[in-house]
């Protein structure tokens, strides 16, 4: 006669744990919605042709973030004022503990993000991944790119060196030779007549304070609407972002008979074969 085996409190205490684990999480979900928001955008629906080439914008913001987790040590112990700046420099890079690991990668980071913004850019230009619906988000990534170069270049005076020092006088130069603004503008940035302490605290400000939160804002309006229009195809693709699927047995919405690269299909326009 078979033994029915001893129960064991195992499942209850692991029960109990995974309750006491998920209660916090269960009480967020509740009274915001957080959670479920992050599960889609985390678990949400991507055409199954993607590539490489679609990593380039999570590429991108990962060089941010580590930018503002660097920037934000480095600002713990930079001082922004002419007499004391590059001694703070120095001090970072030679006394902190990894200060020099810290500033190694704030540095070169600097031109990785601008190098993987345009490789982003690029991809989006060359898949058609501007087009309808898509507009609005290009337009944001232009003014990104536009506000990640400013944020290098207010940055790029901070060390207050002779490099830094002249290649500001450059920059800002340029600007002033832009018509109707350009002196304007170039009076802005100097905070008065020529480069000093004022300069060097107003880009201080831009660079820790203004730029990073308008890059924020703008990258959280990028994040969704690539996560309300979907992510689209390659350009040789038979599958679209947003479709009823792909394969041997579907055949895009019929209008001009153009799609694609010149005429992308619109997110939800694909039918399968026989359905009305």
């Amino acid at each position: 006669m078979a033994v029915a085996p001893t129960p064991t409190k195992k499942p209850a205490k692991r029960g109990k744990l995974e309750t006491a684990v998920t209660y916090p999480l269960d009480w967020l979900e509740e009274r915001s919605g957080l959670i479920g928001g992050v599960r889609y955008f985390l678990f949400r629906k991507v055409p199954g042709d993607t590539n490489w080439f679609h990593t380039l914008g999570s590429a991108t913001l990962t060089a941010f973030l580590v930018q503002a987790l660097t920037g934000a040590i480095l600002a713990m112990y930079y001082k922004p004022d002419p007499a004391t700046a590059y001694q703070s420099i120095n001090h970072i890079t030679n006394d902190v503990t990894l200060g020099w690991l810290v500033r190694g990668m704030h540095k070169w980071g600097a031109s990785v993000f601008i190098i993987l913004m345009f490789f982003h850019m690029a991809r989006v230009f060359l898949f058609g991944a501007y087009k309808y619906p898509r507009e609005l988000n290009w337009i944001i990534g232009v003014m990104l790119l536009a506000v990640g170069m400013l944020e290098g270049f207010t940055g790029y005076l901070l060390p207050w060196d002779q490099t830094a020092y002249w290649a500001t006088v450059v920059g800002i130069n340029l600007n002033g030779t832009a018509p109707i603004l350009g002196p304007f503008l170039a009076d802005f940035l100097r905070g008065g007549a020529e480069i000093g302490g004022d300069t060097l605290s107003r880009f201080y400000s831009m660079h820790m304070l203004l730029i990073p939160g308008l890059i924020f804002a703008l990258i959280g309006l990028h994040l969704y609407l690539v996560v309300r229009l979907g992510v689209s195809s390659p350009p040789w693709s038979r599958e679209a972002a947003g479709g009823l699927g792909g394969g041997a047995d579907y055949e895009p919405q019929r209008g001009n008979g153009r799609v694609g690269l010149t005429q992308p299909t619109a997110r939800g326009t694909l039918r399968q074969n026989g359905d009305e």
